[in-house]
């Protein structure tokens, strides 16, 4: 019912930046939370962000308090994670995924459709 495309990643040095953006379509995004999700190779998926369509209402993993910002742009159907102050540790393959608002907590991992991933990758 909803599709994501995830794009913007990159290779960057340590403290730079990168802006990820998850085009949606195909559903009414009113009714659904939008987040981000990072698996880095070997572990297990992790909450970054999700931001709360209807409202604009956002949450942070601790990681990433005040460094990542998610936003969206209504008339654009796009939802974006601004990267700053980007560390090794943050090299992943950041996922955009959606579902119903209210299903599970912000920071569970638990969504109804997942984006294809893009490679965000930090140099020290």
């Amino acid at each position: 019912q909803v599709q994501l495309v995830e794009s913007g990643g990159g290779l960057v040095q340590a403290g730079g930046s990168l802006r990820l953006s998850c085009a949606a379509s195909g559903g009414i995004l009113s009714a659904y939370t939008i987040g981000w999700i990072r698996q880095a190779p070997g572990k297990e998926r992790e909450f970054v962000a999700t931001i709360i369509w209807m409202n604009g209402g956002t949450s942070y993993a601790d990681s990433v308090k005040g460094r990542f910002t998610i936003s969206r742009d209504n008339a654009k159907n796009l939802v974006y994670l601004q990267m700053n102050s980007l560390e090794p540790e943050d090299t992943a393959i950041y996922y955009c995924a959606a579902r119903l608002v209210g299903r599970a907590s912000a920071s569970s991992t638990l969504y109804d459709f997942w984006g294809q991933g893009t490679q965000v990758t930090v140099s020290s």
